[in-house]
């Protein structure tokens, strides 16, 4: 029997529609393994690109670290940075390659009908590589500094799924968003840059003043930050109230995004 597709006006009180989004599935797959050979095929250094930002940016700060006397609670400055940009850079580079997802694509966007919200969420499952990558690297680091494991990396499978909630909420907005605006994917680089000092990436939450750890705590990047170091090193109690703000502010952040982007959704074949 012949397959019939019919398209029809999406509802408004459903963000996403499941089915159709299982139905393309393969799609979804083919996005990822595009993504991945368009990163490593032809490359001369390969996976090792996946690890060259946060390794290069944590031999900057380890110097910048120890010229400062900065203390890092105790564990090696390259291994607490490491770390903590391990857990940065998938957030970076989700919210990079996702927001860009549908201005990179418009061509095929302009050309057939597909669930649009298949790019995103294959720019986010792509980037899942490289961090877990960059997780065989802070194991290997783990090793070279002698620090052993903890059974607080139980948690640690946990804390991945709140870092691409966490991730995806914001990437889906601003993907929308670049459709209609460009000055987005410009204004991005620079907010980048901002978000990575808003939260405990390369110095440690002690170094936050009192006063100000309950509004600093309010920003979800740092309970998610500071839950993956203390679960992975062990260097402390698991932050729960600081994770409880991750879980909240990621949810209420992809409600958000799911939003924006189904009412913008219709404008992007005609825009992109």
């Amino acid at each position: 029997m012949e397959r019939i597709t019919v398209i029809e006006k999406r509802r408004s009180s459903r963000l996403i529609n499941w089915s159709e989004l299982m139905a393309y599935k393969d799609l979804l797959y083919f996005l990822v393994v595009r993504g991945l050979k368009a990163r490593y095929a032809q490359s001369i250094l390969g996976i090792g690109w996946a690890v060259l930002q946060p390794l290069s940016t944590m031999l900057v700060f380890t110097a910048f670290a120890t010229v400062t006397k900065i203390d890092m609670d105790g564990i090696p400055k390259p291994l607490f940075l490491f770390c903590g940009l391990t857990a940065w850079t998938y957030f970076s580079g989700v919210l990079g390659d996702a927001s860009n997802s549908i201005t990179t694509n418009s061509n095929m966007i302009s050309k057939v009908y597909f669930p649009r919200l298949v790019l995103p969420l294959a720019s986010a499952l792509t980037k899942l590589v490289d961090l877990f990558i960059c997780l065989v690297v802070l194991g290997l680091l783990m090793l070279i500094f002698g620090h052993a494991p903890t059974w607080s990396m139980l948690w640690v499978p946990l804390l991945l799924v709140i870092l691409v909630v966490v991730s995806l909420g914001p990437s889906l907005m601003l993907a929308a968003w670049s459709v209609q605006y460009r000055d987005v994917k410009h204004a991005l680089t620079f907010l980048i840059q901002l978000l990575m000092y808003t939260a405990p990436v390369v110095y440690p939450i002690s170094s936050v003043p009192e006063k100000y750890k309950f509004w600093y705590s309010l920003n979800p990047l740092v309970g998610i930050v500071h839950g993956f170091r203390t679960a992975v090193l062990g260097n402390g109690p698991m932050p729960w109230n600081e994770l409880a703000v991750s879980v909240v502010g990621g949810i209420i952040f992809l409600l958000l995004g799911l939003y924006t982007f189904s009412r913008l959704e219709k404008t992007f074949a005609d825009v992109a």
